[in-house]
């Protein structure tokens, strides 16, 4: 057996970001850590941000975050380079440019052909040398099942800096890639996915979000998230309550992957779905097609990003997110509104 041969997908159950333990669990356990507060400190992990963010002057400060997951495919060149692009979206998210990356590898080198790791690590190494970012090394342990990702460092002018606190009633939602990447996997799986619509799938995780991210600067945007393993609707509420605000989604026009809604009415619906929309609980109401729900509760692996755009902007953001040739599904995909007590963050027509 060799590398190319080698099926990663049969060395796990649950892969890319739907591997993420519950949102729920996470936050219970999370909530009685302390958080260490310095006046450096522009975002830490209170409003459950896509990464930290420290302040070393005025002109700069450093974005650092950190992301891996076990194979989300079977080759394993492509797994990494979705891996990286994943762990880099963060940076993206908050309007930053990738600066430093360091290796986060996982791998059975007594069960597996070392060079599959050789190909993962030239699939990582691919994904951050287009963002223009520097591999500085890593580290790598021997373990099971074998698992990789980045940690990494992102740089962003302070006066420039997007958090998913910064949505504004009034703004628009617009969101860069379709959504179904985990119904796509598990549909792969099971054999239900024809060839074609699966590899849009891959193609769709290891885009990187470097043109939102500039789209984002040039057009002043100010609130945004990147959207992954918790699904469009806990990662859209995490901004809404980060940024005190409602979001309406107009699922209809949610950009989806070719073949994903079909396999969502037939019944193909991953587990980490049920554990995100457990985790919106009452801050969520939906009053879509049940096909919808689930939809925007997918796991995404390197997904998208969702930004809240000022009305007057957003078409013109979008039409040149359309230019580009790497996003042509993004979308307006909602609105953003005052935020009334006991009324949901989040509600999805």
């Amino acid at each position: 057996m060799n590398a190319r041969n080698f099926d990663l997908l049969g060395t796990v159950e649950y892969g890319g970001c739907s591997a993420k333990l519950d949102p729920l669990q996470l936050q219970t356990l999370l909530q009685d850590l302390p958080i260490p507060r310095n006046d450096r400190i522009m975002v830490d992990a209170s409003t459950h941000d896509d990464a930290g963010v420290y302040r070393i002057s005025d002109d700069e400060a450093l974005i650092v975050t950190t992301d891996f997951f076990p194979p989300v495919c079977s080759d394993a060149y492509t797994f990494g380079r979705i891996a990286a692009v994943n762990a880099l979206s963060d940076v993206y998210a908050m309007g930053g440019t990738p600066l430093l990356a360091l290796n986060l590898t996982m791998f059975p080198s007594h069960t597996i052909p070392l060079e599959v790791l050789g190909c993962i690590l030239r699939g990582g190494q691919d994904a951050v040398n287009e963002s223009g970012a520097l591999m500085m090394g890593g580290h790598t342990i021997d373990d099971t099942p074998p698992k990789y990702g980045l940690a990494v460092v992102g740089r962003v002018h302070p006066d420039k800096l997007i958090t998913n606190a910064g949505a504004r009633p009034g703004q628009l939602l617009v969101l860069t890639k379709p959504l179904g990447t985990g119904v796509a996997m598990a549909a792969h799986r099971l054999g239900l996915m024809a060839t074609q619509d699966y590899e849009a799938s891959l193609q769709n995780m290891q885009l990187l979000n470097k043109t939102g991210a500039e789209l984002m600067q040039r057009y002043r945007v100010t609130g945004a998230t990147d959207v992954t393993g918790f699904g469009l609707v806990g990662h859209a509420l995490g901004m809404a309550r980060a940024s005190g605000v409602s979001m309406d989604i107009d699922t209809a026009a949610v950009p989806t992957l070719p073949a994903v809604l079909g396999l969502l009415d037939g019944g193909c619906i991953p587990g980490a779905a049920f554990r995100n929309l457990r985790f919106a609980g009452k801050d969520l109401a939906a009053y879509c097609p049940v096909t919808y729900k689930m939809l925007m509760a997918d796991a995404q692996t390197s997904g998208g990003l969702l930004m809240a755009v000022d009305t007057e902007v957003a078409s013109d953001l979008v039409a040149d997110l359309h230019a580009s040739g790497l996003h042509p599904d993004a979308a307006i995909v909602g609105m953003v509104s005052e935020h009334q007590p006991d009324a949901p963050y989040l509600s999805l027509y």
